[in-house]
């Protein structure tokens, strides 16, 4: 009885971890368009991970640059990519387009 019982609990156990880790990340969309991104400022929750969907409206490459969260991507014209923001401590992460720098700069602010 007591194998049973155990073997129960680490079914239940790990049904519970998996439904936890199988819980998806929210997700932020952020546009480049006439090289500039829309939003420009996006608000998180700090303390979770999260995914930034960025998306290529334009018709020529753009490569998301963010010193602040250690992240880089280019991103062809008329793509999307997804990248993986771990948890963040409440504050403003700034990221640009890196050859437009001129004109696609943006923020995240996780509050």
């Amino acid at each position: 009885m007591k194998t049973i019982s155990k073997i129960a609990f680490t079914l239940l156990l790990a049904l519970s971890f998996n439904q936890s880790a199988s819980a998806q990340e929210a997700e932020f969309l952020v546009q480049i368009k006439d090289h500039k991104f829309n939003p420009e400022i996006v608000k998180v929750p700090a303390g979770k991970k999260f995914k930034l969907i960025v998306e290529n409206l334009d018709s020529t490459v753009e490569e998301f640059e963010s010193h602040d969260l250690k992240k880089e991507k280019i991103i062809a014209g008329g793509k999307k990519a997804t990248i993986i923001i771990n948890p963040l401590k409440a504050g403003e992460y700034k990221f640009v387009g890196e050859f437009h720098e001129k004109t696609a700069q943006g923020k995240i602010i996780a509050e």
